[in-house]
């Protein structure tokens, strides 16, 4: 005959792996071809001059130069107007 209750199971002890999102470069940082400017779910941020997204939209640089950050409006499929973040890569002269 068991002297102590049985400790019981928890079902909500497991963790899931960081995702290591959002901004690797700020404004006004030096970008060489290949760096990872941004990382994000979705296009929180668009990609401007220089810049492509990937497949899991990570923003990443495609020539040297300053990271800038700015905004700009974009129209709607009902012309509505949205303002939307954009980051681009001025090349340096």
């Amino acid at each position: 005959m068991a002297h102590k209750k049985g400790g019981g199971t928890a079902k909500n002890l497991t963790d899931s792996n960081p995702q290591y999102l959002g901004i690797k470069l700020y404004d006004g940082e030096v970008a060489r071809p290949g760096m990872v400017i941004l990382r994000q779910r979705g296009t929180k941020i668009m990609p401007g001059e220089n810049t492509k997204a990937g497949v899991d939209h990570t923003i990443f640089s495609m020539k040297t130069g300053t990271v800038k950050y700015s905004q700009t409006r974009k129209l709607g499929f009902n012309n509505a107007e949205k303002i939307k973040k954009v980051v681009k890569v001025v090349e340096s002269k």
